[in-house]
């Protein structure tokens, strides 16, 4: 899977207002709900929030990944902000979260997911890389870096 096939340019957000979990979750599907990119905005919040409560998915080195299944979208889709302050969203090595990756799937639709989860992981396990998403200065660096990275 390549992200970019799933994430659009206009869904990334450098920097994140959001100062908590909530809020940043709140703040990204607000921006697929821009995009038009979701049936039922509420529903997908309630999903995404849904899943965080059952176990905390910051994942460590400054990564969280919040995820949710539901009616609320006809496909995948997915997210992505940058939090300048970092924010708690305890992640299992206790550290701040500073790259939030939001995606969002039909109930229906199990493969896509897995298959982002897994490629969001493998991307962020080099540190060179989140240390350049981490400092993007905007939006659209954000989305050149993951792109290029991609197309390695």
């Amino acid at each position: 899977m390549i992200l970019t096939q799933i994430l659009a340019p206009a869904c990334v957000k450098v920097p994140l207002d959001g100062k908590d979990k909530q809020a940043v979750m709140a703040e990204l599907v607000d921006v697929l709900d821009a995009n038009r990119l979701l049936i039922n905005k509420d529903e997908v919040l309630q999903a995404v929030i849904s899943r965080e409560a059952t176990r905390s998915t910051g994942i460590g080195s400054g990564i969280a990944i919040p995820h949710g299944k539901c009616k609320g979208v006809k496909e995948l889709v997915m997210a992505i902000g940058i939090s300048r302050q970092g924010i708690d969203f305890q992640s299992i090595d206790e550290k701040p979260v500073y790259i939030v990756v939001l995606l969002a799937s039909p109930t229906d639709k199990t493969g896509p997911h897995i298959q982002a989860l897994a490629r969001i992981s493998r991307l962020m396990l080099d540190e060179d890389f989140r240390n350049k998403l981490q400092n993007a200065p905007s939006a659209k660096d954000l989305y050149d870096l993951i792109s290029s990275k991609e197309a390695e």
